[in-house]
């Protein structure tokens, strides 16, 4: 038996005796980084979502999601059930491993350009998030804001050490990433010091998601129907917000964009008023300063990923580059806009 077949009889076995769930048809779902996915059709038409995480996982962390993800449920937000083992456990170790098991959410992950509609649905959903999250207690883990506090040179001197690994990884094409990194060393000094100058002094920090991204969100048509991999951490709300609503693969591929960057703002600005206009003005400058703080995706082969996700995460290095020349192009407009919809509370 193949490593991938012995994988799925593992997943049957690990869902009967320790969930009392009898696997008809195990299928593997080759993307992420952390976890092992499989979908499962129970022998009652039962439709589920499997996680197997790997050796070196940090299971208090997988438990701490786990349970923010079941408090945002409970909050009647569109966030799939996590299954308890027989003791009650929703993380359950079996077989060598620790395992998750939550039900299939209808419709699919999508990494093409937002609608202007679901721009609007997922800044619904995120606004309740933060409001329902801002009583859940801070968690220990604590999100980077690398793209606030690190020294610029700091940030150049990363850009080198990619060039360095990509030349030992054998990279693709290394004279165009040679051109990127060339490109990001002159943005950061250029343009970070005055980015960060026009800055809040201090940011609302609160219990979050943290990686509330379009790889995290489940959509079926232009409605958001499942919220998945919580990542639970403190982190800042404008940060969260920003990330979501200049979504690289957007920026790059939409003449929408900026509509749809409003759009979701003026609906999570109606669902949490309570987040101060200072920060629903700051959250465009905020994505694009983690835009160009983070090199994820420069560089593919150290995560050891199926064909398809690495094709999927180089493509995502490609579009962040063209969204950055685009917010650098026009965030002052932006703001302004962001400030005239904080203003009115959200409304049109």
């Amino acid at each position: 038996m193949d490593a991938e077949g012995w994988g799925e009889t593992l997943t049957a076995e690990v869902l009967e005796e320790r969930y009392g769930l009898i696997a008809a048809v195990v299928e593997p779902v080759h993307m992420g980084t952390d976890t092992i996915n499989r979908r499962v059709l129970t022998d009652d038409g039962v439709r589920l979502f499997v996680k197997q995480y790997r050796s070196m996982a940090d299971l208090d962390a997988a438990r701490n999601a786990w349970d923010m993800s079941e408090y945002c449920r409970a909050a009647k937000l569109p966030v799939p059930r996590v299954w308890p083992d027989a003791n009650d456990n929703l993380v359950t170790v079996a077989g060598g491993s620790a395992w998750a098991v939550v039900d299939e959410a209808p419709g699919r992950v999508t990494a093409s350009a937002m609608t202007i509609p679901l721009a609007e649905h997922i800044g619904v959903v995120m606004g309740r998030m933060h409001r329902a999250l801002a009583a859940y207690p801070l968690p220990r883990r604590v999100q980077h804001t690398r793209w606030w506090t690190e020294p610029v040179e700091d940030a150049v001197a990363r850009c080198d050490i990619v060039m360095v690994r990509a030349r030992r990884q054998g990279h693709d094409r290394l004279d165009k990433l040679r051109v990127d990194l060339d490109q990001r060393r002159e943005d950061l000094r250029t343009h970070v010091p005055r980015l960060r100058a026009r800055l809040p002094e201090t940011l609302v920090e609160q219990a979050l998601h943290a990686d509330l991204t379009r790889t995290n969100l489940i959509v079926l048509a232009d409605a958001v129907t499942g919220v998945i991999d919580f990542r639970c951490a403190g982190a800042l709300p404008a940060w969260e917000l920003g990330r979501a609503a200049f979504d690289p693969r957007t920026v790059a591929t939409s003449t929408e964009w900026a509509d749809c960057a409003l759009a979701m703002a003026r609906a999570y600005r109606s669902e949490h008023p309570r987040l101060p206009i200072r920060e629903v003005r700051a959250c465009a400058r905020i994505a694009l300063l983690y835009m160009l703080s983070s090199l994820y995706g420069a560089t593919t082969a150290e995560y050891d990923l199926p064909e398809e996700a690495e094709t999927d995460l180089k493509r995502y290095w490609r579009e962040r580059q063209i969204a950055i020349r685009r917010l650098l192009g026009d965030i002052e407009g932006l703001e302004d806009e962001l400030t005239v919809l904080g203003a009115s509370g959200g409304a049109v």
